[in-house]
This record gives structure tokens, C-alpha cells and sequence, in this order.
């Protein structure tokens, strides 16, 4: 089963271009980011007064030793783009975990209890929903103060509300079948029937929906970063790096831009990777869009 499950997941990837080219991203990404101590040629927070905004390598006045030129303090813009992808990442994922550990034990609390338990869950789902999730995080970081570990948590409890309901309606549709209610008739107790029953059937619209949601929470990193709410310095983030380099746009333009493509790309590989992770996990997602071949 194992076999066959990868080379199915092998055939998808290899008919998808697109999950393909998500898969290289992602893989580089996350290469770059571990491996960045040894890959990056300079320490990310070096000032050197000599270097200040030289353009990148191949552009006239530029240094072979800083490809992608250098920012107002004569940092190495290459070393900064590499170290802000483990910012990047740690941030995503970090906060994604959270979320998706709250919305999934509350999802199968709901789900499977129903009742008095399912509309107390709910009405927390609706009022987590009605409060604009970047004004309710920009007034938390401006009481507790800008940390990496407060950023992560704000994030993760603001975002865990889509796993809640995904894993709430696939429990209430996995409960009614027939091995979870031979599981009841023979006495299993609660908690194992949801962990050993419905969690394994419910993890796949989990890591779907885990692995879009890491984009959208580098998103909203990098931008409470430019608003001097994320990450602080000497911590390198692409959002803070986009923050100092908007001044010298119309002069300096790879101060801003180098690290807004890192941005772009990074989010752009992880939503092509999710939608390929889809239809690998979803066969009816799967049998549609190859249903014409």
C-alpha cells in the first residue's frame, strides 16, 4: 500500500508542472534557510561604511563580492536574503502548528460530541470571525511589544478557526459510518475512537490546509515586519528588509526588490506544493482534474 501510495503521489507530481516547480521552490527554500550559516558569504548584520547601496554585481559600480549589492548600512544583500528565510519559515510554520493544534482538537471535540459542546465551539468559531484578525493582532503587539515568540502565538490563535470548521464537518460525516459505530458497540472509549478513527481520516484536509495557511502567515509576517511590529533587529526579516529599503526605491531599488521576490517566490512555491499535496490526498480532487485524460 505504501508502494503504491508513492507512486501515485509520484505520477501526480510528474503530470504537474506546477507542483514540480512548488516542490523545487519549497526544496531550495528550506535548504537555504538550514544550511544559511555556511552558504551565506557574510555575517547578515556586518555594517561596512565602504559598501553603502553599491548596486548588484552586474549592474555598473557593482562589487563581485555582493551579488546582489548591498543595503544603506553596506550589509550584503544576498547573506540577508538568505538569513530572512529562516525567519520566514520558523515564523510560518511555527504559527501554523499552533493553529492548526487548536483548531483540530476543537474541531473533533465539536464534531464528535455535537450538541450543547458542537454550539458553545461554534460560537467561538463566529465571534473569532468577526473580529478583523490584523487589527485584533496589531493592538496585542502593540500592548505585549514585538517578539518573535509573541508574533507565532498571535498568529496561531488568530488562524485556527478554518481548521476547526474543515475538521468539524469531515467528523460529522465520518461518525456516522460503520466502524466508528462498531467501535462504540464494543465499548472504546471516546478518545481513542477520535484518535485512532477519525483523526487518521481527517489529517489529509489537515495538511492541505496547513500547508496554504504557511503562506498566508509569511505574508502576514512580512507585513507586521514593515510595520515594525514582527520581527525586530538585529533579526533579519524580508518584511523589515522591505520596511528600510522603501526609501531608497527610486534610487536603490534592490534594497526593496530583492527580498520582495523571495517574498513572492516563497509564497507562490508553497501554494503550488499545496495544491499538488491536494490532489494527492484528495482522490475525488484527483479524478477530476484528470478525468479529460
Amino acid at each position: 500500500m505504501k508502494t503504491n501510495g508513492f507512486k501515485r503521489g509520484m505520477s501526480l507530481l510528474l503530470r504537474s508542472k506546477t507542483g514540480t516547480l512548488g516542490l523545487m521552490i519549497v526544496s531550495l527554500l528550506v535548504l537555504i534557510a538550514v544550511f544559511a550559516p555556511w552558504l551565506a558569504p557574510y555575517d547578515p548584520a556586518k555594517i561596512n561604511p565602504s559598501a553603502i547601496l553599491k548596486p548588484p554585481a552586474w549592474l555598473s559600480g557593482g562589487m563581485s563580492q555582493h551579488i546582489l549589492g548591498t543595503d544603506n548600512l553596506g550589509r550584503d544583500m544576498l547573506s540577508r536574503v538568505m538569513y530572512g528565510s529562516r525567519v520566514s519559515l520558523l515564523v510560518g510554520i511555527s504559527a501554523v502548528v499552533v493553529a492548526g493544534a487548536i483548531g483540530l482538537v476543537l474541531g473533533l471535540i465539536s464534531g464528535f460530541y455535537g450538541g450543547f459542546i458542537d454550539n458553545l465551539i461554534m460560537r467561538v468559531v463566529d465571534s473569532f470571525l468577526a473580529i478583523p484578525h490584523i487589527l485584533f493582532t496589531l493592538v496585542v503587539l502593540g500592548v505585549l511589544g514585538p517578539s518573535m515568540t509573541t508574533l507565532i502565538v498571535v498568529l496561531g490563535v488568530t488562524n485556527w478557526v478554518s481548521y476547526a470548521r474543515v475538521t468539524r464537518g469531515e467528523v460529522l460525516s465520518i461518525k456516522e459510518r460503520e466502524f466508528v459505530k462498531a467501535a462504540h458497540s464494543i465499548g472504546v472509549r471516546d478518545r481513542m475512537i477520535m484518535i485512532r478513527h477519525l483523526l487518521p481520516n481527517v489529517f489529509s484536509s489537515f495538511i492541505v490546509i496547513a500547508t496554504l495557511n504557511v503562506a498566508g502567515t509569511i505574508i502576514a509576517e512580512a507585513s507586521l515586519s514593515f510595520l515594525g511590529l514582527g520581527i525586530q533587529p538585529p533579526a533579519v526579516s524580508w518584511g523589515g528588509m522591505l520596511s528600510s529599503g522603501r526609501t531608497y526605491l527610486s534610487t536603490s531599488w534592490w534594497v526593496a526588490t530583492f527580498p520582495g521576490v523571495a517574498i513572492t517566490m516563497t509564497v507562490l512555491g508553497i501554494i503550488m506544493l499545496g495544491d499538488w499535496l491536494r490532489d494527492l490526498l484528495d482522490p475525488r480532487s484527483q479524478g477530476q482534474k484528470y478525468a479529460k485524460e
